[in-house]
């Protein structure tokens, strides 16, 4: 991919996601981990978002940093996040990471779905 490509695919955390992956990773005591943003088949609208904690980076994933937190996205995922931000939300129903995803035609009520446009 070319660094204007990189740029135009680029996926950025919000300052409030940034500090909570960075309390999680005092909590779990894993300094060197990053949070890692993986997009599967699945959920009620066609693809799911998944988040985890990683310390290994594989062959095809990107890396995106703020405020010294790295988020890894691999190449495939990353299709279908260009251009999203991850934020880190508390409010009456409780707390969490949402993908606001510029790619995604619909998304459910929860929001940890999504589905694109065909064609």
């Amino acid at each position: 991919m070319s660094e204007a490509s990189i740029a135009e695919a680029k996926v950025t955390l919000t300052e409030s996601a940034a500090k909570r992956v960075a309390i999680l990773r005092r909590q779990e005591n894993a300094p060197g981990a990053f949070l890692r943003l993986a997009v599967s088949g699945g959920g009620c609208s066609g693809f799911q978002y998944g988040f985890s904690f990683d310390d290994t980076r594989q062959d095809g994933d990107f890396a995106f940093e703020r405020d010294g937190v790295t988020l890894v996205v691999d190449d495939v995922s990353l299709e279908l996040v260009k251009g999203a931000e991850i934020d880190f939300v508390e409010d009456m129903m409780g707390a969490s990471f949402q993908v606001k995803n510029p790619n995604a035609a619909s998304s459910c009520g929860c929001g940890n779905s999504f589905s694109v446009a065909v064609g």
